[in-house]
This record gives C-alpha cells, structure tokens and sequence, in this order.
C-alpha cells in the first residue's frame, strides 16, 4: 500500500473506474446475448429492438472510454449482420 495520499486517492479512484468499467463490460456482454438469443428465436421485431439497444449501449461504453470505439463499431457492424441476414432468410422463406 502507498504511502503518499494522493497516490493512496489514485488508488482508490482506480478501483472506482474498475468495477465501473467491469459492470459496463458486463451488460455490453448480456446486451449482444440478448440479440443473438432473439436471432435464434426467429424473432426477428425484438431482435432488431434488441439490436438498436445494444448499439446505443455500445457507443455510450465507447463514448466514455470503456470500449475502443473502432471496437464498439466492429461489434455493433457484427451484430447488424447477423439480424440483417436472418431477416433476409426469413424474407427468401416467406416467398
């Protein structure tokens, strides 16, 4: 442990911004499950309501630095397809 007070506040504003950061991981991981879960479904209306939300989740997490926001548009560009082409195999089965 430090002796020197500010590196003892530095300290405890690191664990601070950790677990922040840690919880926003978290819900970005769960966001994106939830999109691949209504994808699996067949869902197709909640996946792409799912799917806006995980996006405004990840740039927010990009915005404040928790993500690289080259990261949060890869995830967001991944994302995209997969609802884009389960809603082009729906579309090509209704025919």
């Amino acid at each position: 442990m430090a002796n020197i007070r500010s590196q003892i506040k530095r300290i405890r504003q690191n664990e601070r911004r950790r677990m922040r950061n840690k919880a926003v991981r978290s819900a970005l991981k769960t966001a994106a499950k939830k999109v691949r879960a209504a994808v699996g479904a067949g869902d197709l209306e909640a996946a792409q309501a799912r799917l806006r939300e995980a996006a405004r989740a990840l740039d927010k997490a990009a915005s404040k630095g928790v993500i690289h926001k080259r990261a949060a548009a890869r995830r967001k560009s991944r994302l995209a397809r997969l609802v884009a082409s389960r809603a082009s195999e729906l579309a090509s089965a209704a025919q």
